[in-house]
């Protein structure tokens, strides 16, 4: 199997195996949290694949121990609202969203926040033995701003969405799978085999009806899903902008429990 190296990144590598793109998110010692020059790497690329005639299957995984354990907390704290209103992580999640071709997500470790939201802006996920799953922003004073609130609802259903999104809990990937959330689990030392394999099979199939094909899909799943994000974006805003989020975020940092202002006694 002919690996080649292609753009160069400083938070994400590409590697191309045959007429597949692997993306790998490579911040592994902050997890692959996602700040913003990831971001713009993310769209940069997926702009270059999805006018590349070579490429017709794209894979995004994380190097190291997690797929990525959401946003940057400490650039976002560090960010002035209005920059993170005018440059933030929207881009990405747009680009995602038209992108032509299939997009695979293989989850190793964890997705977390927007770590989720960006699997759960793939095509298909498959993930790890051990990897967990949740949208845990509650517990920094937020919420979800990038998709989790409207897909998680379209996958799980109203209650067992809510029940995450308000207690912040991850599941492991056994559960995900029984909610429908993963297409499949697979050893750990397995994962980019069987995703390869998956890629490959898809793969074979004519482009053109791939990408109709996807079109088609994404357009039954999209339908109201653009009011609800932006329902969803406007909170998040709100949610952000509150000296709670300041406190989470900041006991996050310090390692330590928060202390929300109505606990206070």
């Amino acid at each position: 199997m002919r690996v080649n190296y292609i753009y160069m990144y400083s938070t994400v590598q590409i590697e191309a195996i045959e007429n597949i793109a692997i993306i790998k998110l490579n911040r592994p010692d902050k997890l692959n949290a996602i700040n913003f020059q990831m971001v713009d790497e993310l769209v940069d690329v997926l702009n270059k694949l999805d006018s590349d005639d070579k490429t017709k299957v794209v894979i995004i995984t994380g190097n190291g121990k997690a797929f990525s354990a959401g946003a940057d907390v400490k650039e976002m704290l560090e960010t002035p609202l209005q920059e993170i209103m005018k440059k933030g992580h929207m881009p990405l999640w747009e680009r995602l969203r038209t992108f032509k071709k299939p997009v695979i997500a293989a989850v190793n470790g964890i997705a977390a926040g927007g770590g989720l939201e960006l699997a759960m802006a793939c095509d298909i996920i498959i993930a790890s033995e051990s990897a967990k799953l949740g949208q845990p922003e509650i517990n920094l004073g937020i919420m979800p701003g990038a998709g989790g609130t409207q897909r998680l609802t379209r996958v799980l259903g109203k209650y067992k969405a809510m029940e995450l999104v308000l207690t912040g809990k991850l599941i492991d990937s056994k559960e995900a799978e029984r909610y429908g959330l993963v297409n499949k689990v697979v050893p750990d030392n397995a994962l980019m085999d069987e995703t390869i394999r998956l890629a490959k099979a898809i793969a074979e199939k004519p482009i053109i009806s791939l990408m109709l094909a996807k079109e088609a899909v994404v357009k039954a799943w999209d339908t109201l899903l653009q009011q609800g994000l932006d329902f969803e974006r406007r909170n998040f805003y709100l949610a952000l902008s509150s000296e709670e989020a300041k406190e989470g975020m900041r006991a996050f940092l310090e390692k330590r429990k928060p202390r929300w202002e109505n606990d206070k006694s």
